[in-house]
């Protein structure tokens, strides 16, 4: 079962009488467990945004599907488990609006949101009322703020940090570096932490700069690298950044370089670098559900549903919707804070990835970070591992 909150305010609604509140647990025998549990979907769902968010709440919606299907059980008793979704906009402003509405309208927990700056802003929203709150987001902020609430899906940024470092260090074989980044909290972070990892490597960083996120101008930047007799550039830019910038170091014919980025990169339109340079990679914490054995049967299942493969991490958020579910029959309760307790003990099953399970403070345990390369006009996992 699917709602969607609209952005009218929602009305009080009207108070039982005494005589229906008796009546009504007289019929239910005084369940502590009611018949429909709620689980709130926020994510992006317009905008540039529309379609990743759409994935995740697909993820969600598949397995509630499969649940209810399956005749879901909570301490004996028959339950629907009903998705409220709603449209952060990828804006931490709306986001707050809407994290609101979901605690409103009874949400038990929340799978959202897919940014991080959403996803710190909304967080004190669900913590006040003890509501386990789900989220791709990979900002390591996010499960530093002190509340038991907050629930990773994937690795955060220190480890994909750790793994452009290693992997630029030990399988390129170069001497000499450049870490560019687009200035965005996430691309400056990430970045600073891979030229951290390089140094520690013992591996020497001659060029760092920093960029906005529009910035396509690399001519006086790519005359630079050239000069600095640089082999590997490590870039958190967004791919038409990344293109642009190898256009430039075209002109200046220094094209004997590799190029490593973060998740900006690994996208369809950067296959137009085949052949720019000696070699391009991109890392992700959002493994693709194709390199799971148990993948194949999720994908096959999503494209009937949706008749379109996942955008993104329709898998993660499917997964997490699994494991919420054993949560909430591990807790025995449609209490919110049970349901967080139970999921900081609980070692999930999760069809696809095959488990999650989170330490103290919310984060992944068997998080991992993919390396992809590019090749023949696609990307392919060059490796991954959760211990960078």
């Amino acid at each position: 079962m699917n709602k969607h909150i609209d952005r009218r305010r929602i009305s009080a609604g009207l108070a039982l009488t005494t005589v229906a509140v008796s009546a009504l647990l007289v019929l239910t025998g005084c369940s502590k467990v009611p018949d429909t549990i709620k689980i709130g979907v926020a994510q992006p769902l317009s905008g540039p945004l529309g379609a990743l968010g759409q994935d995740l709440l697909n993820g969600v919606n598949l397995a509630v599907a499969e649940l209810n299907k399956g005749g879901y059980t909570v301490d004996g008793k028959r339950v629907t488990l009903e998705v409220v979704s709603v449209d952060d906009k990828a804006d931490a402003a709306t986001g707050k609006t809407v994290a609101q509405q979901l605690v409103d309208s009874g949400v038990v927990a929340v799978i959202g949101h897919l940014n991080s700056g959403v996803s710190i802003e909304t967080a004190p929203i669900y913590a006040a009322k003890d509501i386990a709150q789900i989220a791709i987001s990979t900002n390591p902020k996010f499960t530093q703020l002190g509340f038991p609430t907050t629930f990773r899906m994937v690795a955060n940024d220190t480890l994909q940090a750790r793994a452009i470092g290693s992997f630029a260090a030990t399988q390129l074989g170069a001497a000499r570096y450049a870490a560019l980044d687009d200035g965005t909290p996430y691309g400056k972070g990430l970045a600073d932490g891979a030229a951290e990892q390089l140094k520690a490597e013992k591996k020497e960083v001659v060029v760092r700069k920093s960029f906005d996120d529009k910035t396509v101008a690399f001519d006086e930047l790519a005359g630079e690298l050239k000069a600095a007799k640089v082999e590997v550039i490590v870039s958190t830019l967004n791919d038409f950044q990344a293109l642009a910038l190898l256009e430039a170091l075209r002109k200046v014919d220094h094209t004997k370089v590799s190029l490593l980025g973060g998740d900006t990169i690994k996208t369809t339109d950067m296959t137009k670098a085949m052949g720019m340079v000696e070699g391009v990679y991109a890392t992700s914490p959002v493994l693709e559900a194709k390199e799971f054995t148990t993948g194949k049967p999720f994908l096959e299942k999503y494209i009937e549903a949706y008749k379109k493969p996942p955008a993104y991490g329709g898998h993660y958020s499917y997964d997490s919707t699994y494991v919420l579910s054993a949560a909430i029959q591990k807790a025995k309760s449609a209490d919110p804070k049970s349901i967080t307790k139970a999921m900081h003990s609980i070692n999930g099953y999760a069809p696809v990835i095959g488990t999650m399970t989170w330490d103290d403070k919310g984060e992944q345990r068997y998080g991992a970070v993919g390396v992809y390369e590019l090749r023949s006009g696609s990307w392919e996992l060059r490796m991954r591992s959760d211990r960078w």
